[in-house]
């Protein structure tokens, strides 16, 4: 009997899903369960609480292997990624230094940011010098006006110093949709400036000379879909376009690399990249059985989001960076760069650049993430999503499509207008906290200061003459309307003193100033907390001591009624009165005079921009 196998299951009785979804509604006490439980995506799909197998049995995605068309699962028979730095040339010979330290500490991609007079062999020459470009990954980018003259000076430079063309591997960033997308500017003549740099890489068969920089969308705060969507039409119109003009589908596929971002959302980026192979594999597929192999094979570059990055409590973007490296890395990508935490405010000094590194050496080196081939294979919900995703992405391709292509609508402005509103829209819910930026719109550090440690500058770009004509991408953070907010404040005089007339029931008073807190630090103001107060005389009298300029009485909905027109009526207008929460007896303390109430509906950014106007603070 004890060598027996046990099979503990077979006194279970198998539960369907039906028998699942009554014994919720039985716990949720007749609350729906589609209204409770059930997550609708702002990328237009619903998301269930749980699946089962019997969700994904009629999904194509499950029975694909691993490097089979469409390549779903992975492009090739390992998970290996190259991890890549980016460098900003200002000094040819300090780029080169820099460059071979990194390779030593583990880089195995390097980008090199260049200058237009930089662009000749002798400065290519210093800028390589003793790097085998062979053995690590070169990616180049440059004003596009001249990377067809950096491909070709490259290419002639790896010629002359023997290296092995059919071995060195790499990319320039030359991406013909910049000028629409990013400046604003009407760019008709892509195709021929696309056609040079093609030419020019002739004898680079390893290099991808043609850029899909979809991280341009994420970072305008595209919604996953969105990005994915126009990321393929965006490839498509490449492909279409360029055939037109008398290269093969293998010529122009095997030039092309897409550059996506990295949101926060964990398994949907996870489900993006797979989605990304298999609508790619699919497209290039749609020209004929023979280009289901190695050209219908997505070239995938990561990066993490700016979007989401933050000024203050800059430390929590490594929790960001880090979970983003993770969906990557999970969902098969083929190098990932991250950037540095305090990239928002300065120029990443060494240490914050060392810690970029690590976080994906710590995924190969310790996690080992590298050594398993999409391990989200099989997943009912990762599957689900995968699918999901791929559905929505697929209608916005088509959309644009049907409206002409990708060129057409980058230069009606009708993509930069659609990812502008879905910006505009994630604004929104970031100032009502729908969307939750720690540190920034919820948990703010309360003594934190950033003026000082602000040193970023925007890069000048060289070309003078570009004109904007048509509507440009919105690239502002998620965060930048909170981080102006506290700016000012800082930049103030004084600094606001916010005061919590605590009374009252113990619990309430103590959720509410811990809420109140939270709500007006957002703006960078002083909090002074307090224990509680016997009456509302005695608090208000130790808020004026104190020279509190916003006070917050912090109690029961039930003891509102009497204490907040007690103490709204003693404070007679010598500072700001708020009450903390929403009672049933609003109306009538509103009409008694008080004005001011926060709460969980409360719009964070507007309620906040109304007391600085009332304090005399400019943003």
């Amino acid at each position: 009997m004890a060598n027996q196998k046990e099979r503990l299951m077979v006194d279970f009785a198998p539960t369907s899903t039906q028998e699942w979804i009554d014994k919720i509604n039985a716990d949720l006490k007749g609350v729906p369960f589609e209204k409770k439980l059930v997550w609708r995506t702002n990328e237009g799909f619903n998301v269930n609480p749980f699946y089962r197998r019997e969700d994904i049995q009629e999904l194509p995605t499950p029975q694909v292997l691993p490097n089979e068309f469409p390549y779903v699962r992975s492009t090739r028979m390992d998970n290996e990624w190259l991890i890549r730095q980016d460098i900003q040339v200002d000094s040819l010979d300090e780029a080169n230094k820099k460059a071979l330290d990194l390779l030593n500490k583990g880089i195995t991609s390097l980008g090199f940011k260049l200058k237009k007079s930089q662009i000749n062999k002798e400065s290519l020459a210093q800028l390589l010098h003793e790097i085998v470009p062979e053995a690590v990954e070169l990616n180049f980018s440059c004003c596009i006006s001249v990377a067809d003259k950096l491909t070709a000076v490259l290419a002639d430079y790896l010629q002359e110093s023997g290296a092995s063309l059919d071995q060195c591997k790499g990319s320039i960033n030359f991406d013909p949709f910049k000028k629409q997308l990013v400046k604003g500017v009407s760019n008709p003549q892509w195709v021929e400036a696309a056609k040079k740099v093609i030419d020019a890489a002739k004898t680079l068969p390893g290099y991808r000379v043609i850029n899909v920089n979809a991280v341009n969308l994420n970072n305008a705060g595209a919604y996953i879909t969105q990005e994915l969507g126009y990321a393929l039409a965006w490839g498509a119109d490449l492909m279409d376009r360029l055939t037109e003009a008398g290269y093969s589908v293998e010529e122009v596929a095997d030039r092309i690399k897409f550059n996506f971002g990295i949101g926060s959302n964990y398994f949907m980026e996870m489900a993006k990249f797979r989605a990304a192979r298999w609508l790619w594999a699919e497209i290039i597929g749609a020209y004929g059985e023979q280009y289901k192999g190695a050209a219908a094979k997505i070239c995938q570059h990561a990066i993490t989001s700016t979007w989401n990055k933050t000024i203050f409590d800059a430390h929590v973007n490594l929790l960001r960076t880090q979970t983003e490296a993770m969906s990557a890395a999970l969902g098969g990508v083929d190098s990932i760069t991250v950037l540095p935490f305090d990239v928002t405010y300065q120029q990443p000094d060494q240490f914050s650049e060392r810690i970029a590194r690590n976080q994906q050496l710590l995924l190969k080196e310790e996690s080992h993430f590298d050594k398993v081939i999409d391990p989200a294979s099989g997943s009912y919900y990762i599957e689900h999503l995968t699918n999901a995703i791929a559905c929505q992405a697929w209608a916005v391709f088509m959309q644009v499509e049907e409206a002409g292509g990708f060129s057409a609508v980058a230069e009606a402005g009708s993509i930069q207008k659609a990812i502008n509103a879905s910006n505009e829209k994630r604004h929104k819910d970031i100032a009502g906290r729908k969307e939750t930026l720690l540190g920034t719109n919820q948990f703010p550090n309360f003594t934190e200061k950033a003026l000082n440690k602000i040193k970023h500058e925007e890069d000048a770009h060289e070309c003078t003459h570009c004109n904007p004509s048509i509507e440009k991408l919105d690239m502002r953070r998620g965060a930048s309307e909170f981080e102006d907010l506290r700016l000012a404040t800082e930049k103030n005089e004084k600094q606001p003193l916010v005061f919590m007339l605590t009374i009252g029931n113990l619990a309430m008073r103590l959720a509410r100033s811990q809420f109140s807190s939270n709500f007006f630090a957002c703006a960078g103001y002083k909090i002074q907390d307090n224990l509680g107060f016997d009456t509302v005389q005695q608090g208000v009298d130790a808020a004026l001591a104190a020279e509190a300029d916003i006070i917050v009485i912090c109690s029961s909905d039930d003891e509102y009624a009497e204490f907040a027109p007690a103490a709204y009526e003693y404070l007679d207008g010598r500072a700001q009165f708020v009450v903390a929460g929403a009672p049933a007896c609003m109306e009538d303390l509103k009409a008694k005079g008080i004005e001011n109430f926060i709460h969980v509906k409360s719009n964070v950014l507007e309620t906040l921009r109304g007391f600085n106007k009332k304090l005399g603070i400019n943003e």
